[in-house]
Formats: C-alpha cells, structure tokens, sequence
C-alpha cells in the first residue's frame, strides 16, 4: 500500500528501487501532531491540508547508480530546503552515499542523516556504520559538525535550524519496531523553510514535468521560483528550438492536489494551459511574466570547480549540465586554461548541442558525464539572436555607419554635376560618374564585416 502511494511505476512497485520523483506529504496540526497517521485511515492529499498547519513535501529520489541522472534533476530542479540522506546500517557508507552527500554540499543544500534498519543490525556493525559516517561528515571536503539525536533534550537544544550549514543531525531509527520515529517527526516538525521568495517579483516558473490530462488539456507542473500566478494570466512559454517564446494563458491551478486561485514564490504546482500540445512542451522550459523580456541562450559562461575526473578536460569535450530544471549535453567552446584536472578552477565557456536555454546569472550548475564531475555557478551569458534579427541588426549598423561617414567627410560625397557640365560631358562620361555613386564605401563595408 505504501509503495502505490509512493511509486509512479509498475517496476518500482514490483522492485522497491525508485527510478523517477516521487512526492509525497506529512502534516502536523497546530499542536505539532501528524495529521496523516496510518490509524487514521488513507487520508488523501485534500483532506491531509484540509487539517493541517504545516505540510512538509517529501521528493523522493533514486539511490542507484544508475538512476543518477534523475537524481541529479530531482535535486536541482526541484530546489529542496533540506536533503534528508537515507543509510542503511547493515549496508553501511557506499559509493553512492558518498556522491550524494557530495551532491548536496555542492549544491549548498543542508544535510541530515536517518540510519535505518537498526533492529535487524548487529550493534557492533551500527557502531562501524556511525564511527565512518562520522569520520566523513568531519572530512576537510564536508567540514560537517555530526550530531546524534536520542533524546528529546538534545533535539531541543541544538536544532539543524541554528546552524543548517555547519551541522548534520543523525537519527537511528527503525521502522519496524518504530524506534526513535516519534523524535524524527519532531524534528521535521521543527524545520522550515530555507529559501526565500520574492512573491511581488515578475513571475517565473520552471517545468520539470509535462502532463496530458483527458478532458482538461496540457497540464505542466515545477516549481515558482519568483512572484505570484493567478487564474487567466498570460505569461510567455518558451524557449522552442528556435529560441522563441510563445504567449499562453493559465486556465486552471492545482496545488498539493488542490484547486487554488494563485501561487507565490517558493512553491510547486500544476497548470492547466489553454491551446498548447504538449508535444511543443519540454522540460527545462519556463513560463515567465513578460515584464521579464526573456531571451533564449546557445551558450554560457561559468566558473567550475573539477571534483573528479580520471584523465584530463579539455575544448570540445562533451558532458551533461544541470542547471535547475535544465537538462542538457553541452560542448566545451574555450576556457582560461588549456586542461583541467580534478581540483582545478576555470572559467569555462559552453553551447548546448540541441536547444536553447533559458538562463540566469549567478545560478549554480552541474556537469558531469557519469558520476558527479564538476560543479560551479554561471557567470556569462550569450543571448540567443536569430537569422532574421541578425540581418536587421547588420542592416542598421551599416546604415549608421554610412551616414557617421557621411558627417565626417563631407568631401565624399558624390556632388550632382550641374547642368551646364552635363551638356558639356559625353554619355559616356555620365555613366561612369553614375556608377561611381552606386559604390558604397570603403569603411561602411568594414563596418558590416565587423558586425557579421
């Protein structure tokens, strides 16, 4: 039962081995209770908000290796407050472990552990499992200040929320025997939100999955990164694959399952577009107000950090980025130095080989081919132009830089010869001079080759 509440697919239910987002919720009422307790029935997700103060959003991802791209997309696209690392005692710290904990110190996501399964662990393998966890939590590259939680005491005198980027609470709990699940509820219950929106901002929104509901139309859902969508606003959706942006109109809004009036910053939801396939939609796409005047880009620039590579990076090499909900393999273009190795910095210039991308400075990326390879935070970008304003922008360029030669040497210009010297002249006389002011001149064509 809990796997179909959970699960989107047939494989992950027949498996348990999540491969796709999952989501689910937990509430607490005012007096800091769980609403959605298993004695109380399957409440759905109306009735879950319905009754409580507090919902915290649950984004499960996969743990295999080789679901890691999804992984990857759940993290940054999603863009959670909190990353709850989930190790079981008996297994221990795996590589995988590893690279996610390493995911989320990367992303600046702030971390805390639940070791599961500790009824079926032998107490001294517990102790190896929590003396490694430890062990790597206070690495030079996690610089973490490992805490366990046994009490209600402790929980309450030294919270996550005092010092979410220092600290990384550990919880030992059992599901079966139901061990140490009340002060993990507790805390979830304590925490709040990390990431603040401007909600009078321009509104912006990014897709991380598209739906084709029978009888309703084209249904998006993501996350409002910025500003407040209400019912029949016109937004542009875009960038196609010609960079352009088209004007579409919300018809419907669903939140938590629910039907609601608008959406502020900060929170997830589903749209229900008016005249929109879904064939034309993707994820990586945005919806975005057009006070914005979004442009599409082909390439950026970004500074990136080297975490791991077996050889050497260097021009055209190939690999994924992740750049919130965009998912994409871009090509290296340039960069400040002539290889990279693990360790080392660049400013790196990249181009996406399929489609352009809506971007923004300053916002934190992932490359990586495989397992994690670098991250960094763009610094650069270069907006997307077309064919047909690029030949207007030649056109008004060379304009204006034929009439600045014209205002700086006014000798020049062709003179019209009078009338008396035409009756003078030959016809053949006169032709040349006319194809002579035919020809444009010498620095105008500079100009233009300069702007092409």
């Amino acid at each position: 039962m809990a796997r179909q509440r959970l699960f989107r697919h047939k494989h992950e239910m027949e498996s348990g081995r999540t491969s796709s987002v999952g989501n689910d919720i937990l509430g607490f009422d005012a007096s800091g209770n769980v609403v959605n307790k298993p004695d109380h029935g399957n409440l759905d997700w109306i009735k879950i908000c319905e009754k409580s103060s507090k919902v915290i959003t649950f984004i499960d991802l996969a743990g295999h290796e080789k679901y890691l791209k999804t992984t990857v997309f759940g993290m940054t696209g999603h863009a959670p407050d909190f990353a709850m690392l989930m190790i079981g005692a008996n297994a221990g710290v795996i590589g995988m472990t590893k690279e996610h904990l390493g995911l989320a110190l990367a992303l600046n996501v702030p971390v805390f552990v639940v070791v599961t399964k500790i009824d079926m662990c032998p107490p001294n393998v517990l102790q190896e499992t929590l003396k490694m966890l430890q062990r790597i939590l206070k690495s030079p590259g996690c610089r973490k200040i490992p805490v366990l939680y046994k009490t209600l005491m402790m929980l309450c005198a030294q919270p996550l929320i005092s010092h979410p980027e220092r600290m990384c609470p550990i919880f030992q709990v059992s599901n079966v025997s139901g061990e140490n699940l009340d002060l993990l509820k507790m805390f979830l219950n304590l925490l709040s939100t990390r990431l603040k929106s401007e909600t009078t901002a321009p509104a912006e929104f990014q897709i991380d999955d598209t739906f084709s509901v029978p009888g309703v139309g084209t249904v998006v859902s993501g996350t409002l990164l910025q500003g407040t969508i209400k019912l029949n606003d016109t937004l542009l959706l875009g960038p196609d694959a010609l960079g352009h942006f088209q004007q579409i109109t919300v018809k419907s809004i669903h939140r938590k399952r629910m039907p609601v009036r608008e959406v502020k910053g900060g929170q997830t939801a589903s749209f229900s577009l008016k005249k929109v396939k879904r064939s034309s939609i993707r994820k990586g796409m945005v919806m975005v107000s057009p006070k914005l005047e979004p442009k599409a880009c082909w390439e950026f620039e970004g500074e990136i950090l080297v975490l791991h590579h077996p050889t050497t990076i260097s021009v055209r090499y190939q690999a994924m980025v992740h750049v919130g909900s965009v998912r994409q393999t871009a090509t290296i273009m340039n960069m400040t130095k002539e290889h990279l190795r693990t360790g080392d910095k660049s400013i790196v210039r990249f181009r996406f080989i399929k489609n352009p991308e809506y971007l923004k400075t300053d916002m934190r990326m992932v490359f990586r081919e495989g397992r994690t390879k670098a991250i960094g935070n763009i610094t650069k970008l270069y907006p997307h132009v077309s064919a047909v304003a690029q030949n207007t922008r030649q056109q008004r360029a060379a304009k204006k830089a034929q009439e600045a030669n014209h205002q700086v040497h006014p000798q020049n210009e062709p003179q019209k010869p009078s009338k008396k010297r035409r009756t003078r002249n030959s016809s053949k006389n006169l032709d040349m001079e006319e194809s002579k002011e035919n020809l444009p001149s010498t620095s105008s064509m500079q100009e233009v080759t300069v702007q092409s």
